[in-house]
């Protein structure tokens, strides 16, 4: 047991079973068609997968809803399923192992790789994840600021991006909604 999860109180996961030996070669398959990718390609997509699952895991979980979320938006960056959710699996298992170590220079590096817009995407990507179960916390706000300042998104940029969600967020939920005696 991590001493993280001690601390929480969590159980440790259970092992998962193990694999057959056709999910063995449909994961080698898997595998083989994604380094046959570009390195440069191969870089975004495992630090948007990584960087998505930092955003997931802001609450110290990672939900299916979420885990859904992080596939469609892999593979609408040019992964097909299959692909994704191995990419994903393995961001998420990054992520609850390593990730405070990682977390800064995983997102440095992707601001190194990419583009202005594609940096604006991935932090979109980050607020549609978290969003996955129909609100935004205010720990995943954080980390989703945390995310824009690493990525060397500007406070317009951020707030554009935010404005997107704004009604979203569950500190803004039944804000001004009668008087006290009403709640």
């Amino acid at each position: 047991m991590s001493f993280l999860r001690y601390l929480s109180g969590r159980q440790a996961a259970p092992a998962p079973a193990p694999a057959t030996d056709a999910e063995t070669a449909a994961v080698h398959r898997i595998v083989a068609r994604l380094e046959a990718l570009p390195p440069d390609q191969a870089r975004l997509l495992a630090g948007m997968a990584y960087i998505l699952a930092r955003a997931a895991y802001a609450d110290l979980s990672i939900s299916d809803a979420e885990t859904s979320t992080m596939e469609t938006e892999l593979s609408a960056s040019g992964l097909d399923s299959a692909q994704a959710a191995l990419v994903v699996e393995m961001a998420k298992l990054q992520e609850k192992t390593t990730g405070a170590t990682s977390d800064y220079l995983v997102t440095r590096e992707f601001l190194d790789h990419s583009s202005v817009e594609q940096r604006v995407a991935l932090l979109r990507a980050c607020f549609r994840v978290c969003l996955a179960d129909e609100q935004i916390s205010g720990t995943e706000s954080s980390v989703l600021d945390e995310i824009a300042n690493e990525l060397g998104l500007d406070r317009t940029q951020l707030g554009q991006v935010r404005a997107e969600f704004a009604n979203k967020f569950s500190a803004r939920f039944d804000f001004g909604a009668g008087t006290p005696a009403d709640r």
